[in-house]
């Protein structure tokens, strides 16, 4: 059985490192004039920033299990929403129809970043999910 307090730790560097990653992509998104619509914003503010914030607290209380839930659907909801808008949409906010500015590769490079550490926060969320299983 795995020990809460690793998972609580794995979960915490993985949410504390993709706030740091969407803090510097927010910058080069307001370099950029990039903006997103109020729905975009309400998804960004409660799904990508607030969610695993509060799963990395969970991670540290008997709410152990909701945490991970919590952390899994969130990172998991960031990436696909990251993915579609960064690499699939057509749009000021895809990586290869940026506009100008000085922060076309900060954008570029948390974009990547973000990608890997939703992953990682997704499935740091989902091993704690199937060991509290157990």
């Amino acid at each position: 059985m795995m020990r809460p307090r690793t998972l609580a730790i794995a979960g915490t560097v993985a949410v504390l490192l993709h706030g740091v990653i969407a803090v510097l992509h927010g910058a080069a998104h307001n370099d950029l004039g990039i903006q997103m619509t109020a729905a975009e914003n309400a998804f960004i503010n409660v799904v990508i920033v607030a969610a695993p914030v509060v799963a990395a607290v969970a991670l540290w209380t008997r709410f152990v299990r909701a945490g991970a839930v919590l952390l899994a659907v969130s990172m998991a909801g960031s990436l696909l929403f990251g993915a579609y808008h960064h690499y699939v949409a057509i749009s000021p906010d895809h990586v290869a129809h940026l506009p100008a500015g000085n922060l076309q590769g900060l954008f570029r490079l948390t974009a990547v970043l973000l990608v890997v550490s939703e992953a990682a926060g997704s499935g740091i969320g989902l091993w704690g999910m199937l060991r509290a299983a157990r």
